[in-house]
């Protein structure tokens, strides 16, 4: 599949890396270097088709857009939005520190903080790339659950900037699926895969707080009903129906 390429290459943000002790620097390092050439080998042999909802993105680099999806799906993810310069939440803890890094080698941009701490200098941070004209993604049920259960960070975001909310999930037909509170999704080589975006959903800057607990629930079902879909038809990949397609 070719790279989604984007004229700008992303920068890094400037925060200082926490400080770790030397064997967690070691630790780290390996981490990084074996996820990064996991996710390098692997991505290329998946056999995707992309299926859309009316009114959904029409491509993965489509901007800008406030993007959500589970976190379980994030190493698909990470290949198949690579090069876009997509900018993500991520937090300053270890865990946080390894998948930053892993993800900036594709094309991925950390603005720090989480949704339990830094959460309004990240949102903060997320609203003044939206505003540069780069889409921003949510793991939404990230970093640590309730799994399948959305926040209302980007809701509100939608609401600040006036971009509106994308949803997507990746179903993988097979896979290593991780013993992790999110049950983390590991492609295996040449695996079908089926990314199934819903259609986008604006929140407009004069709504109210109660209406923002109804686009929340708005955005739970979109990731649902998705969810369901692209699980229920993994198996029509590469048929006439779900015809294998580039992520472009």
């Amino acid at each position: 599949m070719p790279e989604v390429s984007t004229s700008e290459a992303p920068a890094a943000e400037s925060t200082p890396a926490p400080r770790f002790t030397l064997r967690q620097r070691i630790v780290l390092r390996i981490i990084i270097a074996a996820g990064y050439w996991f996710i390098r080998l692997i991505g290329p042999t998946l056999r995707v088709c992309i299926s859309r909802e009316e009114g959904a993105q029409q491509t993965v680099a489509q901007r800008p857009l406030v993007l959500n999806f589970w976190h379980a799906g994030i190493i698909s993810a990470t290949y198949l939005f690579r090069n876009a310069g997509i900018r993500v939440m991520s937090s300053n803890s270890y865990d946080g520190e390894y998948m930053g890094r892993i993800i900036h080698k594709f094309g991925f941009v950390a603005v720090k903080g989480s949704s339990s701490r830094n959460a309004v200098r990240a949102l903060l941070g997320l609203r003044r790339a939206l505003q540069e004209g780069w889409a921003v993604a949510f793991s939404i049920d990230g970093p640590r659950g309730p799994r399948y259960q959305v926040k209302p960070g980007p809701v509100a975001l939608a609401r600040s900037s006036g971009v509106p909310m994308a949803t997507f999930h990746i179903a993988v037909e097979s896979a290593w699926v991780l013993n992790t509170w999110d049950r983390l999704i590991i492609p295996k080589p040449f695996s079908r895969v089926l990314m199934r975006f819903g259609k986008l959903i604006p929140v407009p800057a004069d709504a109210t707080d109660e209406d923002i607990e109804h686009y929340q629930q708005g955005l739970q079902d979109s990731l649902d009903r998705n969810r369901e879909f692209a699980e229920a038809n993994i198996t029509k990949v590469g048929s006439p129906e779900f015809p294998y397609t580039s992520p472009i």
